[in-house]
């Protein structure tokens, strides 16, 4: 399948009732992306997508982004074997974010620091009122460095 355009934003009662795909990039071209896993439900990243990277990751089953620190494309497993093949795609009432439910392959994380899910830290209000982090996942799924050769800071 090859998608050239999405369909224009037609009217709000359109875009919120109507079954046209009709999606609502930012100023900079970008549409958020919520990825769970497609069997537990776990949210596992946000992601920002443009039009292309939309449209490849609708053609070939498997998730694209853009990353707006590297200014590219980025097939997410395209270096560590975790890609993500997603199952479906669901736009939120005004058609401006995206859910993904994938399956995530390789050794099944997600986060490039090397836990399955990129939400791996818990807020934690302490009582002098400062905010501190505390760890919901016990372990690292891998070494980052072990996969990409170097560590991400």
């Amino acid at each position: 399948m090859s998608i050239q355009e999405f369909e224009p934003r037609g009217s709000r009662s359109e875009v919120e009732n109507g079954l046209a795909f009709q999606p609502k990039f930012d100023e900079n071209g970008l549409i958020a992306a919520v990825v769970c896993d497609a069997t537990s439900g776990d949210l596992l990243m946000v992601g920002y997508m443009n039009a292309e990277s939309l449209r490849k990751t609708i053609e070939t089953g498997e998730a694209w982004y853009w990353s707006r620190s590297r200014q590219e494309y980025w097939k997410k497993g395209g270096t560590s074997g975790q890609v993500q093949s997603v199952r479906e795609i669901l736009t939120d009432c005004d058609q401006d974010a995206l859910w993904l439910k994938v399956e995530v392959g390789g050794n099944g994380a997600t986060c490039h620091t090397g836990y399955r899910s990129c939400f791996h830290r818990a807020l934690v209000a302490h009582d002098d009122g400062r905010v501190g982090l505390r760890l919901v996942e016990d372990h690292k799924v891998y070494d980052p460095a072990e996969v990409y050769g170097h560590t991400h800071g």
